[in-house]
């Protein structure tokens, strides 16, 4: 009888162990926004956290190695005229990453191989075509350089960033502020949180609602909806009484879920983290202390709570590395980081094995670097499956196909020819009015770097005399 009792899994002794303080990256100052997005990104190469900055928004992007105490003059990117509300490492090139404003545009910036070593104020592209703020970016998991921005206007819009073109526009599908976006696995279909209570499932190149849910959590506070691998969708919301909720719906029919389960009483949105291959959702609670996780199987009760990891500090946001940055030969399935108030730290979670062999029923192949499809192709209809790579010799297979990706990526080479297409095509008779427009404006940037640099320095200053006078009056 009590073999029944005990549910078997191999994730049923998952646990999670934060690394060493000299593993952390200290002394940065994690953006205040009032926005439920993650504020960090990870992949195999870059973590980046958005950051409190004056006269504009700016995110670090750190090379992984670089731990430790970081410099307060470290260089950010910092394009954007407001605070960044989200940010994305492209799934397909590990240096290209977008970013979302304040400001009411999306940037994408190409990243030095090296990393940082000067600011970086210049994008590869800067996509403009919202009327308020931008809280939502994410790259489309198969076709290269496809991007979707969701913003406070209440609309959709999916990008082609090789040409800089917004191709498609879903204007009139959501009353409300959008809460969040995520593909399903082929990238065919969108599965939307909204803050009218509603989940919805779009088919975005036939502008078309495929199916909804009305109230799929009766409480006011936001939502969020992720596709699984298997084409349902994992909701996380809040009850009429405002206890924290879980739910799994079928995609086709969402009538009725296929479970609810309640969870606590606390009011921080809990942000989803799934792991399509062993089907494990990691549930993050902003301003919480934990990480809950939980397998997703075909078996009543369906959604089966495996633990909990908790620390002391209460989480401000948290980015989760894709699973071709993960070390195997420890057994790592997950690894977060996760933001303090001055400081990311990573959390490692593992699976407990004696065996130093590689194990293959915790590393099945993952979706890889390679794109499936170009973006033109995806645009005229087609769709196409995660490429698969193996983790059997870790870190090795991702290094040499990420090479490779960069080296084709159209990000590098589109930019240049569209500028000088498009330059022509609207001033034909006044190239030299055009050319001292430039100069006007470059000079007009160097002014304002110029200054801004000095208030950095001031800044500076008054820190240290501000030092000098508690030390005065102690």
């Amino acid at each position: 009888m009590l073999r029944r009792v005990v549910r078997q899994s191999k994730f049923r002794h998952v646990f999670g162990q934060a690394v060493r303080n000299d593993q952390c990256y200290d002394d940065i100052r994690v953006s205040r926004v009032t926005w439920d997005s993650s504020f960090c990104a990870v992949n195999p190469k870059f973590v980046a956290i958005i950051i409190d900055a004056s006269g504009g928004g700016a995110f670090l992007v750190l090379p992984l190695n670089k731990t430790g105490r970081i410099d307060k003059v470290y260089p950010t990117v910092c394009g954007h005229t407001g605070p960044v509300l989200d940010i994305e490492w492209c799934p397909h090139n590990d240096q290209v990453i977008a970013s979302g404003s304040e400001d009411c545009t999306v940037m994408v910036w190409q990243i030095p191989e090296n990393g940082l070593e000067s600011p970086l104020s210049e994008p590869v592209v800067v996509l403009g075509g919202h009327s308020k703020r931008v809280g939502i970016v994410s790259w489309h998991p198969t076709a290269r350089n496809v991007l979707l921005s969701a913003g406070c206007d209440n609309q959709i819009i999916i990008w082609n960033v090789g040409s800089g073109e917004a191709m498609i526009h879903l204007e009139d599908m959501h009353p409300d502020v959008i809460f969040s976006v995520s593909w399903s696995r082929s990238g065919s279909l969108l599965c939307t949180a909204c803050k009218d209570k509603k989940v919805r499932v779009i088919d975005p190149r036939k502008n078309k609602i495929v199916a909804e849910k009305d109230k799929a959590h009766e409480g006011a506070r936001p939502m969020r909806a992720i596709f699984l691998a298997d084409g349902n969708i994992f909701t996380t919301g809040f009850s009429r009484m405002s206890e924290r909720q879980l739910a799994l719906w079928k995609s086709d029919n969402m009538d009725e879920p296929i479970c609810v389960q309640e969870m606590d009483s606390s009011n921080g949105v809990l942000l989803p983290f799934y792991d399509p291959d062993t089907n494990i959702v990691y549930l993050c609670g902003k301003g919480d202390s934990s990480i809950r996780y939980f397998e997703i199987t075909d078996e009543a009760p369906y959604v089966h709570y495996l633990n909990t990891f908790s620390t002391k500090e209460p989480q401000r946001g948290m980015g989760y590395m894709p699973k071709r940055g993960l070390d195997v030969n420890k057994c790592e399935i997950s690894r977060f980081y996760k933001l303090h108030e001055r400081k990311c730290e990573p959390i490692i979670m593992t699976v407990p094995r004696k065996s130093d062999l590689f194990q293959d029923d915790l590393y099945p192949d993952t979706a890889g670097p390679d794109p499936t499809l170009e973006a033109e192709e995806w645009f005229a209809g087609k769709n196409g499956s995660p490429i698969l790579i193996s983790l059997k010799h870790g870190y090795v297979s991702t290094k040499s196909r990420d090479l490779k990706v960069i080296k084709t990526n159209v990000l590098e080479s589109k930019p240049a020819p569209k500028a000088e297409s498009i330059t022509p095509v609207r001033k034909p008779a006044l190239p030299q009015p055009a050319a001292k427009m430039e100069d006007k404006l470059e000079e007009v940037l160097r002014e304002f770097k110029s200054l801004r640099d000095r208030v950095i320095l001031q800044d500076r200053r008054i820190a240290r005399l501000e030092e000098q006078v508690a030390k005065v009056a102690l």
